[in-house]
This record gives C-alpha cells, sequence and structure tokens, in this order.
C-alpha cells in the first residue's frame, strides 16, 4: 500500500482505544495491514476466507475491522479526502465522470 494512501487513511479513521479490563489478551493487529488485507480483498475479488496469511491479520479480523470502519462511515470520508487531494492537484478529469441512479417504475393507475 502506498505511503500516501496510508497518510491519508490516518486523517479519517476514528482513533481506537484498546480497553482490556482483565489485562493481557492479544496484540490488537496493525489498521495498516487490515487497511492493505481490504484492499486485496476489494481489488482481487477474493472471499474473504481466501485471504492469504501474508497480511497478518486473520480473515476474521480483517472483516470485523471492515465492518467496524464501514459502521463509522470512513470509506466515504476517504474517499472526499482523495477527491479533494486530486482535485487540490488538478488531476481530476469531471468530463469523464459518470452518474449512477436508480429508475422505479411508475405506478400503474391515476393519482
Amino acid at each position: 500500500m502506498p505511503d500516501e494512501l496510508w497518510t491519508l487513511f490516518r486523517r479519517v479513521v476514528p482513533p481506537t482505544e484498546v480497553i482490556r479490563p482483565q489485562g493481557g489478551g492479544r496484540r490488537r493487529a496493525g489498521d495498516r495491514e487490515c487497511l492493505a488485507a481490504i484492499i486485496f480483498v476489494a481489488t482481487t475479488g477474493c472471499t474473504w476466507r481466501q485471504l492469504p496469511p501474508v497480511f497478518g491479520p486473520a480473515w476474521p479480523t480483517v472483516y470485523r475491522r471492515f465492518a467496524q470502519w464501514s459502521r463509522e462511515r470512513v470509506w466515504a470520508r476517504l474517499h472526499r479526502v482523495i477527491l479533494d487531494q486530486l482535485g487540490g492537484r488538478g488531476e481530476l478529469d469531471w468530463s469523464r465522470c459518470a452518474i449512477d441512479s436508480v429508475s422505479v417504475r411508475a405506478a400503474k393507475g391515476g393519482p
């Protein structure tokens, strides 16, 4: 994962406080490793269970982190930060943009 993407990601991910009242436990998996694994799953199309062990954290950990960040709207904020960054450098070409929409069938009958 490029350092520039990691820097942008750190700006939008909320800080995590690990609380273990009983003490001990395993060290929390790193956010950077989890992000790299999430990007791998998203770009290759492999399932969470097929995630290669080279990333470090096990697939359930990566999936839980993905779900947590989804609930916290991290992906929407990251998308916005990346667009702002590219726009500030003049690297966005809006002439090739597409808008996705949903069409809803009209109800039969009159008002």
